[in-house]
């Protein structure tokens, strides 16, 4: 149960630095490559048949390609709501 909320954590800290992004703030790269990294850890539970393990890769993707590149904004706002989402119901 412990490890449930840790995870929805990570996801909640992930969508925050997304929609930072978003409003544009300044976003330190630290800040990108920690919760890309942990997305990404995160996202190898597909191994175990969890789709929506694909959507943290995706996301991890996301943040890592924002270092570098202008990233359009749907990827951004979407991939914020849907780890949003998935943090809060964690936390329910």
């Amino acid at each position: 149960m412990v490890l449930v909320k840790i995870l929805g954590g990570i996801d909640l800290g992930s969508a925050i630095v997304l929609l930072m992004i978003t409003f544009g703030f300044g976003v330190p790269s630290l800040y990108l490559i920690f919760f890309s990294l942990l997305l990404f850890v995160k996202s190898l539970f597909v191994f175990s048949k969890d789709l929506l393990s694909l959507l943290d890769f995706f996301a991890s993707m996301t943040l890592l390609f924002e270092i570098f590149f202008a990233v359009p904004i749907f990827l951004v706002w979407s991939f914020s709501f849907l780890l949003l989402a998935k943090g809060i119901v964690s936390f329910l």
